[in-house]
């Protein structure tokens, strides 16, 4: 949906020349964050969200469903975000899904590991307000949505060895649902980030067994599930959706249902700010003036250059993430200019990336696998390999400027392309050719001619991987202790012993794909309280604006709790937000 069309010459007019308001923005031009008395006002609601993804969507239905009238302003053509292009994890302990499944968990679990994750940089408060408002939130969505979840058993906590720590996990996923749900408004969900394959009902807890489906009964069986789960979607007429597209679509289906209008199209200009607080947003209509306040869930920065060139460690751009394309840091930028602190900004969602033509594939399984080991330019080993990926990134990065490691490089035989799915390529099936031609894989016959295929000493990556095999026999990595965390087993083959992390290399060809610093969306914004204000460098609160999602720096801080960490926070703070403006409205 876009803005009202019934809108008057003069109106129209008022419109254009908030549009050249916001040209300026984009060319750095100044803009003062007020609008001028004479711009249109376009709409009028209690409370403006600004991005459909998780955060803003949850906000608007919670906000709608406490009484309040709420727009929801999207910039891109699609609703979702990156969300809708997810696996759509999400961290919440002490849920009721949870619960149902039998999982044993407790507030002061969940307290104690959060707070060994995440360190002291994250307020106690905001900590808890995450964790007692995170399993209120789902309930509130699966009361006021066609939306159902399920647990992902076996996924384990990032780091369960921790106090608190889970190893069957506290994740959860969305179920199925029925795309119908949404009528027409289906053909606005944002596409997911890898498709599904055809005639298949896929959840994101399957993808472990679909990996190893050629070499294990159970992946066997996981994979004649979803086909059958599939035919049966199609025989009753049903258009299935799992993931970040199940979410997104059962968010957008709540809205409809609450009656609250989602404008496409319209991204935001800047912030209304009148007598120090925030009245409303400027976009290339004009204006929407919010009664109560403005949430903004407008999504990270990872595909704004100059942001990341500012603030990021090199080397950075935008080719590397998978995150929406639309999100270019709008909302940080406005927040930014209404005067909002910025915390985090040096951090993002990492993982390791393949650059493979046309989009990076963010790699999970692929690197933990057993028959896999990574190398940085002196051919050496540098990390564990199956260690959560955002801390591999980070040791990527630590490393770089005196030990190159971007890129690094994921080496495999064919014992291994014999065995696993890479991507969405079946075993024992040629890799693309274009991967080749793109510089993302190299071939060769001996380790030595690989090493020089992909620039690094030859006799040293022998010495690598002849030492990797030795430890892999023993099913001991005295390295970098790969196997030791009950986290390093979930992408592995069970079938493999005495680790199931560690396989010998030693089947020709051999094989490496460039690993460079991928993300799933930064992680830094604009810094808020328990309440989901948006604060000044003081510490002071700005009237009447919030933030929730990767337009505010994360609960998280530098770290990762587990699979859902970005959803489950997003979620949760924009429901807090909302309820906040329903409970506390400002004047």
């Amino acid at each position: 949906m876009s803005p009202d069309p019934r809108l008057s010459r003069r109106q129209v007019l008022r419109g254009t020349a908030a549009a050249g308001a916001g040209i300026a923005l984009a060319s750095g031009l100044p803009f003062a964050g007020t609008a001028s008395a004479d711009a249109a006002v376009i709409g009028e609601y209690d409370v403006v969200v600004v991005g459909a993804g998780a955060a803003g969507m949850t906000a608007a239905l919670t906000a709608a469903r406490r009484g309040l009238s709420c727009v929801v302003l999207e910039k891109a053509a699609k609703f979702g975000g990156s969300a809708a292009r997810s696996g759509a994890g999400i961290w919440i302990p002490g849920n009721s899904v949870l619960a149902a499944a039998g999982v044993r968990d407790t507030p002061e679990e969940a307290a104690r590991y959060l707070a060994a994750v995440v360190g002291p940089s994250i307020p106690a408060s905001r900590q808890r307000a995450f964790l007692t408002n995170g399993p209120a939130m789902l309930s509130f969505v699966m009361a006021n949505s066609p939306l159902r979840f399920r647990w992902m058993e076996g996924y384990s906590d990032y780091y369960p060895e921790l106090p608190g720590g889970k190893p069957d996990g506290r994740s959860i996923e969305p179920d199925q649902l029925d795309g119908n749900v949404l009528g027409a408004e289906l053909a606005n969900l944002n596409a997911p980030y890898l498709a599904t394959p055809a005639g298949m009902v896929v959840f994101s807890a399957d993808y472990k067994w679909l990996a190893l489906a050629a070499v294990n009964p159970k992946g066997a069986a996981v994979a004649a599930a979803c086909l059958a789960r599939g035919t049966a979607a199609a025989l009753a007429g049903q258009k299935p959706l799992t993931m970040g597209q199940s979410l997104a679509a059962g968010l957008r289906a709540g809205l409809q249902r609450a009656g609250v209008p989602v404008w496409l199209n319209t991204p935001l200009a800047d912030l209304v700010i009148e007598n120090g607080k925030v009245t409303g947003v400027t976009v290339a209509a004009g204006v929407v003036k919010a009664r109560r306040g403005v949430i903004v869930g407008s999504g990270g920065f990872e595909h704004n250059a100059a942001m990341r060139a500012e603030y990021q460690r090199q080397p950075i751009g935008t080719q590397w993430t998978v995150g929406a394309r639309s999100n270019t840091g709008d909302g940080i930028l406005a927040g930014k200019r209404a005067g909002a602190a910025l915390d985090l900004m040096d951090d993002a969602w990492w993982g390791p990336a393949i650059p493979l033509p046309g989009e990076p594939y963010f790699c999970l399984a692929e690197r933990t696998l057993p028959g896999g080991l990574m190398v940085d330019a002196a051919g050496k080993r540098f990390v564990n390999e199956a260690a959560p990926y955002s801390d591999v990134v980070h040791t990527m990065y630590d490393r770089n400027p005196t030990s190159p490691t971007i890129p690094a490089w994921l080496v495999v035989d064919q014992h291994y392309r014999n065995r696993y799915l890479f991507r969405d390529v079946a075993p024992l099936l040629p890799l693309p050719e274009e991967w080749y031609s793109a510089g993302a894989v190299k071939k060769a016959w001996t380790v030595e001619a690989l090493g020089a295929a992909i620039g690094v000493p030859s006799q040293a990556l022998r010495a690598t991987v002849n030492r990797f095999n030795g430890q892999a026999l023993s099913g001991v990595d005295s390295d970098f202790r790969r196997g030791a965390s009950a986290y390093d087993h979930y992408y592995t083959d069970p079938y493999v012993l005495p680790n199931s992390c560690l396989a010998a290399l030693w089947e020709p060809p051999f094989y490496a794909f460039k690993i460079v610093p991928g993300d799933l969306g930064t992680k830094g914004g604009m810094r808020t309280d328990a309440r989901a204000r948006v604060l000044r460098v003081d510490g002071s609160v700005i009237s009447g604006l919030y933030a929730a999602g990767n337009a505010s720096a994360a609960v998280m801080g530098n770290s990762y709790a587990g699979a859902g960490s970005t959803i489950g926070p997003a979620m949760t703070f924009g429901y807090v937000a909302a309820n906040d403006l329903a409970d506390h409205p400002v004047s």
